[in-house]
């Protein structure tokens, strides 16, 4: 009989129904046993936390309550800490079986008894952003905050803490309290700045790439730099992100900062690249870009000699794209390209070596798959890029997945760095494709690629993202190809270039790494543009209507001081005639540059405007239509930027060069079947601009010419492109299996 059993039995009895979930047998043997033993108080604590389970919070209060006041107050004291020990336990069974609102419960009944209990708070905040009842508050109604700075300090579990920090950057990084958060958790970390370190830096890079709050992320840093002022990895990052908010200066101070503190040659090529990104991006430091240039095209020679075939992954990742700049400086492909080639083969070796086991598995794994594939199946298309939402290479990229013969091909979409919450093009691109997979790793992405069993895989980025670098070195599919993004990258796992007779001449095979695949007319093809309602028109400007408009819209690191001269030249000789200057740089450092060009040219620089930046792609769009021109750059001309011009009908001038960004233009125009305005020579060029601005019957022309273009040019076929692109990636995958 339950009634002869030992208190002790009826406890280890009432446990088991406990934990069985049967509460009401628990709550008797409990009070069975407070009847027999009364003065054992852990019979009340268990059996005010079956009421408590059972829904009946005020009587396990009082339960409690009652028992904890009949003692002496040093009594009170300990009978708390072993009700509160209890209740944990009880808390941390719930939680390791997920049943978070239970856990909740009981942690909200310790933080009754303990309130100071920094740990249940911890578990309280965790469990709040599990229940997504988290609403930011939640840190001062807590008192989390207040908690850890009181003095003097207290004593706090180092992991949890920072468990607790990395759960709350993931999920509300953008509420004023984390920030305040981080900042009460940096003393507890003074002894240990690597725990926080990796805590800290990857949620600051998440926040700042993936969901564009660069503003936070910079805090982020500046926080953790308060604990370790010269760690070189946090400064390297911090670069940037201030570069991405749009404070170049101080991205320019710290980026000079992080290369006065490296030694190692991988680190000042890594370093001198983030000062050249600053100078660059901010447009208008043109001396000085050349002159970091220089420094940086030796450093990458000092490296290329040095053969290193120990670096890291985050070293050789920072190689990637260390000669990203060299294009907009100077069109040298011969020289560029051998270097970039080199450079290329440094990062190689090196993940071959880094990652021998997986290499070496992805390639038995393709070639034992190429042995036994089956001709009737469909080809296995992956593209892999971060830039398939809003974005030039997404906008131009849209009719390949809009086209694609989903009888002959499957189409698997691999995404970095994707904010698809607020990017409605990105929300498309999901709809396009069989498979999609997300994921800022580049071994988790390349894993994937290979386990997917992808035939081809198409990069979209080149070097504007070492993740995709990363991943193409790894080769997880057989056949690699590099399109449309930038110029090819010259890492040896890419084994074609997409490209077509125009924008790369057959003389140009010798100084690529990639067999350059060249498609009959035009690398690129589009539908066309939606076009929105502009908001800018000329009075807004203060430009008399019969005024002759020249517009250059392109971002600052393309503004060559070599074109913009010429561009100067042109508007000189046209009377009555503006500039509009548009791009996303340094408004004030752009203004500077121009000023001080129209002044040695002997312009009035009354004649420049400066238009704001849209950020609707249709309105920026319909905005063309104010210019009667378009002058391109080089030597890095516009793509989408030349697509959009030609669409709307506008006559522009381009300067033709050797590299590929030298002639994205001049194919563009050739497929919309316009010459007037291809410039050979920089003669030509201020020749073009000069006659198109004076000859408004050849303006009227060419305007004719491109809008008939859109019923007859590849260009704006994006259904026969598709079609080109298909019949090559069928005849690459044949090249591959018959080799």
């Amino acid at each position: 009989m339950l009634s002869l059993t030992s208190p002790t039995q009826l406890h280890q009895h009432a446990e088991k129904y406990l934990l069985a979930g049967n509460y009401n047998q628990a709550a008797s043997l409990y009070e069975e046993a407070i009847t027999i033993e009364p003065n054992i108080k852990s019979y009340y604590w268990y059996l005010g936390l079956i009421l408590l389970l059972q829904g009946q919070d005020v009587e396990a209060q009082t339960t409690w309550l009652m028992a904890i006041m009949q003692g002496e107050p040093e009594q009170v004291e300990a009978w708390n800490s072993e009700l509160v020990k209890i209740l944990q336990t009880e808390a941390e069974r719930r939680e390791r079986i997920e049943e978070h609102s239970i856990a909740e419960k009981i942690r909200q009944s310790i933080k009754e008894f303990s309130p100071q209990n920094i740990h249940n708070l911890l578990h309280l905040l965790q469990l709040a952003i599990k229940l997504e009842i988290y609403t930011g508050e939640n840190l001062q109604e807590l008192e989390i905050i207040e908690i850890l700075q009181s003095e003097p300090r207290i004593e706090v579990n180092l992991e949890l803490l920072l468990e607790s920090l990395k759960i709350v950057l993931d999920y509300a990084p953008n509420h004023p309290s984390t920030l305040d958060f981080v900042e009460a958790c940096l003393p507890y970390c003074k002894d240990n700045t690597q725990a926080l370190l990796i805590t800290l830096l990857p949620a600051a890079l998440d926040i700042g790439y993936s969901q564009k709050q660069f503003g936070v992320a910079v805090q982020l840093c500046k926080l953790y730099l308060q604990l370790s002022p010269n760690n070189t990895e946090v400064i390297g990052h911090l670069a940037s992100l201030y570069q991405n908010a749009g404070e170049y200066e101080k991205g320019i101070e710290v980026a000079k900062l992080f290369f006065s503190l490296v030694e190692g040659l991988a680190d000042q090529v890594f370093a001198n690249r983030q000062i050249l990104r600053g100078l660059m991006t901010a447009g208008g430091h043109w001396e000085e870009s050349c002159s970091i240039h220089n420094r940086q095209e030796s450093l990458v020679k000092l490296l290329i000699e040095e053969k290193p075939v120990q670096l890291d992954a985050a070293r050789i990742a920072r190689l990637f794209n260390a000669n990203f700049f060299t294009p907009y400086i100077k069109d040298n492909p011969i020289n560029s390209r051998s270097i970039q080639n080199q450079l290329m083969q440094i990062c190689q070796n090196n993940v071959d070596i880094s990652e021998q086991k997986i290499v070496n598995r992805y390639f038995q794994g393709n070639l034992a798959r190429k042995k036994q594939f089956e001709t009737t199946k469909k080809l296995n298309i992956g593209y892999l890029s971060h830039c398939l939402r809003s974005h030039s290479v997404g906008w131009l990229a849209r009719w390949l997945f809009q086209h694609h013969d989903r009888n002959k091909f499957q189409i698997n979409g691999y995404f970095i760095n994707t904010n698809p919450l607020c990017d409605p093009l990105h929300e498309w691109y999901l709809t396009k494709v069989d498979k999609t997979y997300k994921s800022n790793e580049s071994l988790q992405l390349a894993e994937q690629i290979y386990q997917d069993e992808i035939d081809i895989l198409i990069d979209l980025d080149s070097i504007t993202l070492d993740t995709t670098c990363d991943v193409i070195s790894l080769k997880p599919a057989p056949v690699q190809v590099t399109w449309l993004g930038w110029d090819a990258s010259g890492i040896p796992a890419v084994d074609y270039f997409i490209a077509d007779p125009y924008v790369l001449p057959d003389s140009a095979q010798k100084y690529y790494k990639e067999k350059i695949w060249r498609l009959p007319q035009t690398y690129i093809g589009v539908d066309g543009f939606e076009v929105s309602v502009p908001t800018v028109n000329r009075d807004q400007l203060d430009i008399p209507d019969d005024a002759i408009v020249y517009l250059c819209g392109q971002r600052g690191f393309k503004r060559h001081p070599d074109i913009s001269r010429l561009q100067l030249q042109i508007l000189k000789e046209v009377p009555n005639s503006y500039f509009l200057i548009k791009g996303i740089s340094d408004e004030k450092s752009i203004k500077s540059f121009f000023e001080e060009l129209t002044e040695e040219e002997g312009i009035d620089s009354s004649k420049l405007r400066f238009l704001p930046i849209v950020f609707s792609e249709s309105i920026h769009r319909a905005n063309l239509g104010i210019a009667d021109i378009v002058l391109d750059t080089y030597p890095y001309n516009g793509a989408t930027t030349t697509l959009e011009t030609l669409w709307m009908c506008i006559p522009m001038v381009t300067r033709v060069g050797e590299q590929f960004a030298a002639r994205n233009s001049y194919t563009m125009m050739m497929n919309a079947g316009i010459t007037e305005g291809i410039a050979w020579t920089n003669e030509e060029y201020v020749e073009w601009g000069i006659r198109l601005g004076k000859d408004e019957a050849l303006r009227q022309q060419i305007a004719w010419k491109l809008k008939q273009s859109r019923k007859t040019s590849p260009l704006w076929n994006g259904k026969q492109f598709t079609h080109e692109m298909e019949n090559a990636y069928t005849q690459m995958w044949q090249k591959y299996i018959s080799s």
